[in-house]
């Protein structure tokens, strides 16, 4: 049985990673401050699944935060981890305008302090990153290729500073690293403070809802279980070190890489409105707005270099996994079909 480390536990895509990791048979210890971002309570029942008779054995919570390194230590002093999944972060383009002090020290302070703990037992660190760095490039589909050093959000600046930190470590001290640049994840267990999760409860209120840049931008929606399937693919192929070529001053590349995890079929936003009335049988009341601080008018996922090193293929059509999403949260809030 391998063991491991799953910050950001009780999140959308931590929880999910973590009961893939269960249902295969590995032990999972989890950590997670379930702060306030978004409903608490959502956060408290995703843990409770993983709880469930069968996981209970190889599910271990730790209350915990980022910031606290004396509370990290006794995890890794406790442990030897075969792996560390590192999804903790403050989330949110929009709300890293009003709240930046919180992405500083979850997304960049946190990192670190989980860096230098897997410094102590290097192992393979696969970390989230995000589609965001790759900023307002006019250039589609986005490939690792490009340069992403123009952020429009300090959300955005937080996870390229996270690829930049993850690349240092694992040059100085033997770090094998992934960090997965993910594109616009939903499915059921999401977070609210997603559009599509907030399209669903306000239609479903009778609410309007509000659409950015006239309906004209575009996201390349990628669904959990493709996502998780990718995760876990990545986890079970860690990188090497590589000959460097003569433009660098090393002998060696250090073991680290970053991998775009998208659905590549970017979608615009008025046809997602129609395929969530679709799954609603309702029409949305719709009020347009201006395009907002630091969104960007497209996403949209190169995925050869997974497909080439996992065989990553998402198979879930978008259609197919809003109805799932719909069906939970009928389920999940008591909302009669």
């Amino acid at each position: 049985m391998r063991t491991f480390f799953v910050t950001g536990v009780a999140g959308f895509i931590g929880y999910w990673v973590a009961k893939s990791l269960l249902a295969r048979g590995d032990r999972v210890v989890g950590l997670d401050n379930l702060n306030a971002y978004y409903e608490v309570s959502l956060k408290e029942a995703r843990l409770s699944q993983l709880r469930a008779p069968g996981d209970a054995s190889y599910f271990e919570w730790v209350h915990g935060d980022l910031l606290d390194t004396a509370c990290l230590d006794t995890i890794f002093e406790r442990h030897a981890f075969d792996g560390v999944i590192h999804l903790a972060a403050q989330a949110g383009v929009r709300h890293s305008l009003s709240h930046p002090q919180a992405y500083i020290d979850s997304n960049v302070t946190g990192f670190l302090n989980v860096l230098e703990r897997v410094r102590q037992k290097p192992v393979h660190l696969v970390y989230a990153s995000s589609s965001s760095v790759y900023g307002g490039l006019n250039e589609l589909p986005y490939s690792e290729m490009q340069n992403v050093d123009r952020p429009v959000s300090l959300y955005a600046a937080t996870k390229r500073a996270n690829e930049l930190m993850a690349h240092t470590y694992s040059h100085l001290f033997q770090i094998p690293a992934t960090g997965l640049r993910f594109f616009t994840v939903y499915g059921p267990w999401g977070r609210p403070d997603m559009a599509y999760f907030k399209f669903v409860k306000s239609i479903l209120d009778g609410k309007p809802i509000e659409i950015y840049n006239e309906g004209k931008m575009r996201r390349d929606f990628t669904y959990i279980d493709d996502i998780v399937n990718g995760v876990l693919e990545v986890m079970d192929c860690p990188p090497i070190t590589k000959h460097a070529d003569q433009q660098f001053a090393f002998d060696v590349l250090p073991a680290h890489r970053v991998l775009n995890i998208g659905n590549h079929q970017p979608v615009q936003l008025t046809d997602f409105v129609s395929i969530i009335e679709q799954a609603l049988g309702r029409k949305a009341e719709k009020i347009y707005r201006p395009m907002q601080p630091g969104d960007v008018p497209a996403t949209y996922a190169e995925t050869s270099a997974l497909q080439q090193l996992t065989g990553f293929a998402p198979n879930t059509p978008l259609a197919e996994g809003i109805r799932r999403f719909v069906t939970w949260y009928r389920s999940y809030y008591g909302v009669p079909s």
